[in-house]
């Protein structure tokens, strides 16, 4: 690839696609009992859903100053052009450290040629615009078609989700403690969006069935051309209840082209168990 491709940890890819494609990873960190951990390279994820089961409260902190200093200096001494695409600015303060790490590198390399693209993405929704990106530069596409087509993908990818207990999203500060309470406390199951980058609950709703014919509802609403889409479906250890709606948008959408993945450790710490994200495009083309 002539452009290089950055990413951190947050978009949920597996460790085999960085190896496998040359993506550059950016671990974010996950604090579990008296540990630290590199996400994706030192935890499994399931070791997080084992110990959130058991009362434990992992958590996470943006990837570290010297890790970024590293990586660009190494990447500007080698005159690489690259594009991080970073976890949404809104969830993680790791887009920012990145940007304040560019600028005191450029100022040893000044010719540095990076460009940080603030997805404000998460999840598997982040991870399939990372999967365009890299397809995009293994076809030699120009950093400008590159950069287009990243920005679309971020600006289009809809992200629908449920959680299991808003009350791991209300310990991170991801949502209000009122809305975990509320939730908690008539067992009603959240539905969830992300606009601009913030997670949003925008519905909630009595049981599992009902939840579901709503995200097919909302598909239907916001959707274009699931048969010509990669559509991404990440969930908290709960590969069962995937699969299950997975079918049911198969069923709905004629739709054939899926991409299926656990959530990682740092976004998981957040989300907790039994969590399911299903992502795709609102729009296809400009």
């Amino acid at each position: 690839m002539s452009v290089k491709i950055l990413a951190d940890s947050a978009c949920d890819l597996p460790l085999s696609f960085f190896e496998e494609n040359d993506v550059t990873l950016i671990p974010l960190k996950v604090h579990l009992g008296n540990e630290d951990y590199d996400d994706i390279i030192t935890i499994d994820s399931k070791k997080v859903y084992e110990a959130i089961r058991e009362g434990q409260v992992p958590k996470t902190s943006q990837a570290s100053p010297l890790l970024f200093e590293e990586i660009f200096t190494k990447m500007a001494q080698n005159n690489e052009d690259g594009i991080y695409i970073a976890f949404s600015s809104q969830l993680s303060g790791t887009y920012q450290t990145a940007v304040m790490m560019l600028k005191q590198v450029k100022e040893s390399f000044p010719d540095f040629n990076l460009v940080i693209v603030d997805s404000k993405c998460a999840s598997l929704g982040y991870g399939l615009v990372v999967q365009e990106a890299v397809k995009l530069a293994k076809e030699n596409a120009s950093k400008d078609e590159l950069l287009s087509k990243i920005k679309f993908h971020c600006e289009h990818m809809e992200h629908l989700f449920t959680v299991h207990d808003l009350e791991y999203l209300a310990k991170g500060g991801r949502v209000s403690k009122a809305s975990a309470f509320l939730g908690g406390l008539l067992n009603i199951k959240p539905l969830l969006n992300v606009e601009d980058g913030k997670l949003v609950p925008i519905e909630k709703h009595r049981g599992k069935k009902k939840l579901f014919r709503r995200i097919i509802e909302l598909m239907k609403e916001r959707g274009a051309s699931f048969d010509q889409q990669v559509i991404g479906i990440s969930h908290g250890d709960d590969e069962e209840t995937a699969h299950e709606i997975k079918a049911m948008i198969q069923q709905e959408f004629n739709a054939d082209q899926f991409y299926i993945t656990p959530i990682g450790s740092a976004v998981g710490s957040h989300a907790g168990a039994g969590t399911i994200a299903i992502f795709f495009l609102n729009k296809l083309n400009d």
